[in-house]
């Protein structure tokens, strides 16, 4: 797996209860990188995942996005296998992730949140030696210099910022070439440039045929790199979607503003290029070429999102679910 240490399995909570009994995984699905059916796991008697449904198709950006607690962390975790699941189907790549074995997590990525290891290493050392892991590793200068930590190569990790560190996190995910991808808020710290040169990256990554799971709280980012996006909410899929559609988003009535007289105007209507003609026919009787002040404004990503989870803004995911 792409990352630095993996971490250990938590140990299962008392109880008197016997522990739901897990199905058997789904049977292999070729176009799918990820299935998972009915996935529950709860944190004594909070239900952080409550029958939750998902599918990635191979070689797709999907983004995962939710407000805090709403199961995301967890979710993911169970796919990485650094969780172990309470109910429901799961396969990743075509194994359980429960039981998968080394070939397995070399097939995959990881872009955690936080890692606070290799501390003396430089950034060349320690991108070199997670590269040394896996068969059809990149270039390691390649991947240093793909997320702008050239002139940082010789530098202890210690002695990174923040971003900084963050940007090595990301290198460690994806200089192993894996199939699956997994970004855990992966440009939090990044600068505008470098968020840019990341996405960048991910383009890339996507063109090569890697799928990707990307869990962010920028709505920016997941309109700009995700090919669907899952809404999560109370440990549920609440909706997904193409960004362009989630919702019915692009069904939606449409806000037509101008300016008139000397004052604004607007009118919210289904068919705005209708509204727009008449506009623009009427003012052009008044002898004006244009309309001023024309706007088109249609729901926006965020305008749905906030609908759908009920005005909670998409946050980090859940950190008290972490080992």
């Amino acid at each position: 797996m792409s990352t630095t240490t993996p971490r250990p399995q938590p140990p299962a909570p008392a109880s008197t209860a016997a522990p739901a009994p897990l199905r058997t995984a789904p049977p292999p699905d070729a176009d799918a990188a990820v299935l998972v059916r009915g996935l529950r796991k709860h944190y004594g008697d909070r239900r952080a995942v409550d029958g939750l449904d998902l599918r990635v198709e191979r070689g797709l950006c999907v983004a995962v996005l939710g407000p805090n607690g709403a199961g995301k962390t967890t979710t993911v975790e169970v796919l990485e296998g650094y969780r172990r699941r309470d109910a429901g189907e799961v396969r990743v790549l075509g194994e359980d992730p429960q039981t998968a074995g080394r070939t397995w997590r070399s097939r995959i990525g990881v872009v955690l949140q936080t890692a606070n290891d290799l501390a003396e290493a430089t950034v060349a050392e320690t991108v070199a030696q997670v590269a040394r892991y896996y068969p059809d590793a990149r270039d390691p200068r390649e991947v240093v210099a793909a997320v702008g930590l050239q002139e940082k190569a010789r530098t202890r990790v210690r002695a990174l910022s923040g971003g900084q560190r963050r940007r090595l996190d990301v290198a460690l995910g994806v200089v192993g070439r894996p199939e699956l991808l997994f970004l855990d808020e992966p440009t939090t710290g990044f600068d505008p440039s470098a968020r840019h040169a990341f996405w960048d990256l991910v383009d890339d990554l996507r063109a090569s045929g890697t799928t990707i799971l990307l869990t962010t709280h920028y709505l920016q980012e997941a309109e700009r790199l995700a090919d669907r996006v899952v809404v999560v909410a109370a440990g549920r899929v609440v909706a997904e979607g193409a960004p362009a559609d989630l919702g019915g988003r692009a069904a939606r009535s449409a806000v037509v503003r101008w300016t008139e007289h000397g004052a604004p105007r607007e009118t919210v209507t289904d068919s705005p290029t209708r509204t727009v003609a008449e506009l623009a026919a009427r003012f052009a009787d008044l002898g004006h070429d244009e309309v001023p002040g024309l706007q088109v404004l249609r729901p926006t990503l965020e305008d749905v999102y906030l609908s759908l989870v009920g005005g909670a803004a998409p946050g980090p995911s859940e950190p008290e679910a972490r080992s």
